[in-house]
């Protein structure tokens, strides 16, 4: 059942609540209304969900697990409604992409992207869903066997941002399934359109009601309330490192698991030996994809010192190509910022870097010309000079600004990659073999790429250290986040005890 609720003649769509497989409004409440960041046109108003339709959603995936069919299947039997949820999603790319696309303002073609990862991400979950085991001892002791099953962890929080809804929603949903577990997604408030459409898929293809529910509203009620929910039991949160220390609290007091995918500030460091034609087209993607608005998003470059004065000027110079524009436009690299607000953020922290004694070398300054005036476009920045110790180098931006530094020698790039408090990725540029292995090494994070960035698999794990957060996504190990290990232990025959055997009355 369809959670729109309003007439498609207004072209603004109306969202209720999806719950136990229907819609539930939010009574009595104001709508959320989001407005397209490249044109502050209204596109769309979701419920502002309170206690109450929290409660409701739990309670609908308590029963599906406590008492429902899901975490009771097979592995094959979910892996089976698992394919039939990709292949229904993927019929439906083009309308989620164009969802994404608007809601956030990032450029249509770039969004399809997002939904093709969609789609692998859960073909990849449900082949785990088929081939995941448990482990068996026999050579314990005489007579003791003992075997390790991985059982679901129960209901499954799952908040998921603005930047990538559905992408990101797709790091952890499949996967929670594919345990076993069912859940509770709350999406971005400015962003929740392809959440509520996806869980209508999943509905369609199969999967019963109540083992996706999403409730839409504000992280500080409607999330709050969901995280603290007795009857949830592991919460998996991407966003901002600053709300995911306030989730780790609040899921800390309820003792649940917790999985965090915060903020990041990756390193993209170029050696003198690299191949500098392929670093910069890299450099430049890594910085203005999805308008910045990337945790891994390559907003540190760092240069040999040797080719820095070159090098820069190729990137600069390649940056100045990118077409900033309406997202619907297949010719836009750069779309809108998600909202004024944010925009404001990032002007900020131009303005601070500009004090700190940084060279502006493009860019700088909200774009309002040719036909941008309505909305939140920002031009391609980048700032040469950057010192290790100011704001810009070492504070998530999360806007397309990029700062420039140099190194001398590995010791120093590995030294300057690290002067942040983030761990979420960097990536390193050379052709010495040894070279990339010891500053791989070096880099504290939870993803290093070598002669690319921005990259990967399903089936490759995905998190951070340090402020970055904690816990893995997707893969194997993004499988494990939702499960719980249990070992079962078996000993045939008597065991010879440390304590003497009581007499029975016979034995007196």
């Amino acid at each position: 059942m369809s959670n729109v609720i309003a007439s498609s003649s207004t072209n603004v769509r109306r969202y209720a609540n999806h719950v136990d497989g229907a819609p539930l409004d939010a009574s009595g409440s104001e709508p959320i209304a989001r407005h397209d960041p490249a044109s502050g046109r209204l596109v769309a108003q979701y419920a502002d969900a309170g206690p109450d339709v929290v409660d409701a959603a739990v309670l609908a995936a308590r029963r599906a697990f406590d008492d429902g069919p899901w975490p009771l299947l097979s592995g094959a039997e979910r892996a089976r409604l698992l394919r039939r949820f990709a292949t229904v999603v993927d019929g439906e790319r083009e309308r989620l992409a164009a969802l994404d696309s608007q809601e956030v303002g990032k450029p249509l073609r770039l969004a399809r992207g997002d939904l093709e990862g969609v789609v692998a991400q859960i073909e990849f979950a449900a082949s785990l869903a088929h081939t995941d085991h448990g482990s068996s001892w026999t050579q314990l002791d005489t007579g003791f066997v003992a075997y390790a099953t991985h059982e679901p962890l129960g209901v499954a929080a799952l908040i998921v941002p603005w930047n990538f809804p559905a992408l990101i929603l797709s790091q952890k949903l499949p996967y929670a399934l594919a345990a076993g577990c069912t859940v509770v997604v709350k999406p971005s408030e400015l962003t929740s359109s392809s959440a509520l459409e996806i869980a209508d898929l999943a509905l369609a293809a199969g999967i019963p009601p109540g083992v996706v529910n999403v409730v839409t509203g504000y992280g500080p009620t409607t999330g709050q309330a969901l995280i603290e929910h007795p009857g949830v039991d592991v919460v998996s949160f991407t966003g901002s490192t600053a709300t995911g220390r306030e989730v780790a609290a609040a899921a800390g007091r309820g003792l649940k698991r917790v999985g965090l995918e915060l903020g990041g500030k990756a390193a993209n460091v170029v050696f003198a030996d690299a191949d500098l034609d392929a670093a910069a087209d890299a450099a430049v993607f890594a910085a203005f994809f999805n308008q910045g608005e990337c945790c891994v998003s390559g907003s540190r470059l760092l240069i040999d010192v040797r080719i820095a004065e070159d090098f820069v000027a190729t990137v600069v110079a390649r940056a100045a190509t990118l077409v900033t524009g309406a997202p619907d436009d297949e010719a836009t690299d750069v779309g809108a910022l998600i909202h004024e607000r944010h925009l404001d953020k990032v002007l900020d922290h131009v303005a601070g870097a500009t004090e700190a004694g940084a060279h502006l070398l493009i860019g700088g300054a909200r774009l309002t010309g040719g036909g941008l005036a309505d909305g939140a476009f920002m031009a391609p920045t980048i700032f040469g000079g950057v010192d290790a110790g100011s704001r810009l180098f070492r504070e998530e931006v999360f806007g397309p600004v990029l700062a420039v530094a140099t190194f001398d020698g590995a010791d120093d790039a590995i030294r300057l990659t690290n002067a942040t408090d983030y761990g979420l990725s960097n990536a390193v540029w050379t052709s010495d073999v040894g070279t990339a292995l010891a500053v791989s090494e070096g880099m504290r994070s939870g993803t290093v790429w070598i002669n690319t960035n921005i990259d990967g698999s399903p089936a490759l794990a995905f998190g951070g250290m340090k402020a970055s957060g904690i816990g893995r996504e997707v893969g194997f190990e993004g499988l494990r986040e939702f499960s719980s290990s249990k070992t079962v232990q078996l000993r045939r025959g008597d065991r010879a005890l440390p304590f003497p055997r009581a007499a029975t009355e016979e034995g007196r």
